[in-house]
């Protein structure tokens, strides 16, 4: 159940991390509001349907339902809240002018609980005829709440840190956190956090309470010492207490614990309490605690790491920049889809897979650590075939995150029959853990290889470049959209589209100083030798310095002047455009000083020689 949640909030915090926010919603806030209520009333009546239907009557016909009603809810939750209802544009707001993004990330997490809400408002009847215990509507929704809170409870409280520590007035933390080291810090204040206040916390918000004094107190905490282990032992009243499970968590002896919930207690008999204790102990004993950090912690660099190379390489394919300004369709619509859909699907794959494949072996482990606690697996096989029984005959069903009861059985039952099967599994769970390690660690340096910076740089340019010629398509007329892709082709270092672009838009605009400008500087400077025309480009210059006698416009004359061997003129006209644009006067008379020192021809030799390839 509690994977299952995980998974299912994971879920519902991608979506809304990966949601952008748009300039504008979609529809006006008053429709805006109107489709986010529909959705809910849809919701509320599909929960309601679903909790009255004779199947859900029975406590496995309850979880099947909470399960198909949690999905539906991730699925109104990012079409009808996210999508149609644009609430990440209005959650922005409570950002404190982007000073603390964390507080809208939680505020789409509480966004989310309301449709969990509707579901566990409408599933109360339901629960109390299968569990026994009545509720009020509040009551009901806070002990679900409680319950859930502690899946996303750490990743809320450091989103609001790491947010917190921006702010400080220390230049020294803020460098620390801006810096390759910044995740490092970031992951150890995770730990120290779960290793010191996490699991208080949960005790606290599941309202464990510690095992009563007696016998059976007695009898697990010597055996507890007898293996060498420290935990304090609490009762779990999870779905009232009538299921038989155990956990154990806390990675410090002061803080650690097993929990029990009474029926477990109830059904059991001593020495099948004792396998289950070992069981939990095997957990501790193989650190598994700290391996489902590096597990979660994992999938966070997957995909941080992967996230940006991944959507602008799509992005900078041409396909998707045509759609982007051909169709109408917005940026941030097309990086929603392209990078959130790949990154929504790998996810659900690594949780469901990877992770699921590695908490399956290590719930194997510790089945197998009973035999080496305690000599003989049989008490584990008994206890594991009561909870079968009593769960409603599911020992051969599947289960993704710890092996079916059956298979855990046959498991135990062939390890009885071959001990060299323990330390098999252990080879088995420490190579994938080290594959694992390696692949996370090829990854991140493959991924560091990755020109992101290229791809982002290509895809603004074409970006700009579609959109540039849809204009001049719709506005033929208009020069400025001809100069603008000729600048832009220029800074491609496609010289002759760029000369393409200036001669249509000083067609279209002939006395333009800019357009000219431009123009006579392709004309001097182009790396493409047969486009020089140095003539040509001081008739240019000079009419555009006449109509704007600008700093930058000045230098292309001066230019203009040295190329057509008038050095002189070129000298002067340097110095006045030191004084037109005084800010830039030792560039301009360095300009100069470069003039009386080399002819344009011998630059153009130097040039050539250049950009010829060197013979072997």
């Amino acid at each position: 159940m509690i994977y299952n949640n995980l998974l299912l909030f994971l879920v519902a915090i991608f979506l809304f991390a990966i949601d952008t926010v748009p300039e504008t919603p979609m529809v006006s806030p008053w429709y805006g509001v109107m489709l986010f209520l529909l959705t809910i009333v849809g919701y509320d009546r599909l929960a309601r349907y679903l909790h009255n239907r004779p199947a859900a009557l029975t406590s496995s016909g309850y979880f099947a339902t909470e399960k198909r009603l949690s999905i539906l809810a991730v699925l109104f939750y990012g079409v009808g809240a996210l999508y149609l209802a644009d609430a990440k544009y209005y959650l922005s707001a409570v950002s404190f002018g982007n000073h603390l993004p964390a507080l809208v990330n939680v505020a789409g997490l509480a966004l989310f609980l309301v449709y969990l809400t509707i579901m566990w408002r409408a599933a109360r009847p339901n629960y109390q005829r299968v569990f026994g215990r009545r509720y009020t509507s509040y009551g009901f929704i806070l002990s679900n709440i409680k319950a859930n809170l502690p899946i996303v409870l750490p990743w809320v409280i450091l989103s609001l840190c790491n947010d917190l520590l921006a702010l400080l007035p220390f230049a020294g933390v803020k460098a620390v956190l801006a810096s390759q080291w910044g995740d490092l810090v970031f992951f150890g204040m995770f730990l120290i956090f779960v290793v010191l206040f996490f699991p208080p916390m949960v005790r606290s918000l599941w309202g464990c309470r510690p095992l009563p004094d007696g016998e059976l107190k007695r009898s697990l905490t010597e055996f507890c010492r007898q293996q060498n282990f420290k935990a304090n032992l609490y009762l779990w009243p999870l779905f009232e207490g009538k299921v038989l499970t155990a956990a154990v968590m806390g990675i410090l002896p002061g803080l650690r614990y097993v929990l029990l919930t009474p029926a477990i207690i109830s059904t059991m008999t001593m020495e099948e309490l004792e396998s289950v204790m070992a069981h939990e102990i095997g957990h501790v004993k193989r650190n598994h605690l700290l391996l489902y950090v590096l597990l979660i912690v994992g999938f966070s660099l997957f995909a941080g790491f992967l996230a940006e190379p991944f959507i602008f390489f799509v992005l900078s394919r041409e396909y998707f920049v045509e759609m982007i300004t051909s169709n109408g369709v917005k940026p941030e619509t097309v990086m929603t889809i392209l990078g959130g859909l790949p990154l929504f699907i790998f996810l659900i794959v690594y949780f469901r897979f990877v992770f699921g494949y590695f908490i399956r072996n290590f719930e194997r482990q510790a089945d197998l650590h009973v035999l080496r606690a305690v000599g003989s697996g049989r008490a584990l096989v008994s206890a594991f075939e009561k909870i079968s029984y009593m769960s409603g005959n599911i020992r051969e069903e599947k289960n993704w995150h710890h092996f079916g009861i059956g298979e855990r059985i046959d498991c135990l039952e062939q390890a009885e029959r071959d001990p060299a099967t323990i330390g098999r599994h252990d080879r088995k769970v420490r190579y994938s853990l080290i594959g694992y390690v390696v692949v996370l660690v090829l990854a991140v340096f493959v991924v560091k290889q990755i020109p992101t910076e290229e791809f982002i740089q290509l895809y603004e340019e074409q970006y700009a470049e579609s959109v540039l010629l849809k204009k001049a398509t719709q506005e033929p007329e208009k020069a400025l959209w001809q100069r603008l892709i000729g600048d832009l082709m220029l800074t491609r270092k496609m010289e002759s589209k760029a000369l393409s672009a200036y001669e249509k838009a000083f067609s279209l605009e002939p006395a333009n100083p800019e357009i000219m400008n431009n123009l006579s500087w392709l004309l001097l400077t182009s790396q493409d030798l047969t486009i020089r025309d140095p003539l040509k480009a001081l008739t240019l210059a000079r009419a555009a310095a006449t109509l704007q006698p600008k700093g930058y416009i000045l230098d292309t004359l001066a230019t203009a002047y040295w190329a057509n061997g008038l050095v002189e003129e070129a000298v002067n006209t340097e110095r006045q455009a030191a004084f037109a644009d005084p800010e830039r006067h030792r560039f301009y008379q360095a300009r100069a000083l470069y003039f009386q020192q080399e002819t344009y021809e011998e630059s153009v030799a130097r040039e050539s020689q250049q950009a010829e390839p060197k013979k072997e």
